[in-house]
């Protein structure tokens, strides 16, 4: 068990990425909360794990509103008395071409996908300093490194996130706090297979792997950043792109 007793905070983690990285955490021992603004998902997705005798917690969150984050990691130390492990999942898409996004897909992609993953951070760290001890992993993209056409504020945040790993791996690695990020590609997502077959194939023929990324691809690549395993990593930006972009 490479999580044993580990407390993990998984944002968005009622669906896609985040619910197979909640899978993943409870095979590998962890107690995991699963923090999403999804009720129904969430709630489904506690009891479904509860039934199989995992120790899992559902918490309804906006990670956009910092009181909601604030009240979020209260109930995490009431419930757990600790958090080893925060994950910085939850994202959107608002996708538009330039000349044609609103200012308020733009500002909302950024309320989540930004200040989401400051809000987060900003209230699990002051635990984690006071332990001596901490993984944080954010998703980036591989959009926030190359760009992507129709993505500008996606993008950007995920760019930005970059930047945020970064930083707090310089600011927090003395506190015993490894901060690292995963820049998934193109992943199967329920969103990605609702898209047309011939543009999934497509997607599939630039990458050199020749396939999506399984959702359990990201997930696993989280596992790694939060075990003992990566506990000389920090600061670094993990691609699991299947090669897309070499």
């Amino acid at each position: 068990m490479r999580l044993q007793n580990r407390v993990a905070i998984i944002t968005g983690g009622a669906n896609g990425i985040g619910k197979a990285a909640c899978e993943t955490f409870l095979n590998q021992g962890a107690k995991v909360v699963i923090a999403d603004f999804d009720e129904a998902s969430g709630k489904e997705l506690e009891q479904h794990f509860q039934n199989q005798g995992k120790e899992v917690l559902f918490i309804a969150v906006d990670v956009a509103s910092q009181e909601s984050v604030e009240n979020m990691v209260a109930q995490v130390l009431a419930h757990h008395e600790k958090i080893d492990i925060l994950i910085n999942n939850a994202g959107i898409t608002r996708d538009a071409m330039l000349v044609k996004m609103t200012e308020q897909d733009f500002d909302r992609v950024l309320d989540v996908n930004l200040k989401g993953v400051f809000n987060c951070t900003q209230a699990v760290v002051p635990h984690m300093v006071s332990r001596g001890y901490g993984k944080i992993i954010n998703t980036s993209s591989v959009s926030g490194v190359y760009g992507n056409v129709g993505q500008t504020n996606y993008a950007a945040t995920k760019a930005a996130v970059v930047g945020m790993t970064k930083t707090w791996a310089k600011e927090f690695g003395r506190k015993g706090i490894n901060v690292n990020a995963v820049a998934p590609g193109f992943t199967k997502t329920a969103m990605v297979e609702k898209m047309p077959e011939k543009v999934i194939q497509h997607m599939e023929s630039i990458v050199s792997l020749q396939r999506l990324g399984e959702t359990e691809d990201i997930a696993n690549a989280y596992l790694f950043l939060a075990s003992e395993e990566s506990s000389y990593i920090t600061g670094h930006v993990l691609h699991v792109d299947g090669g897309i972009m070499m």
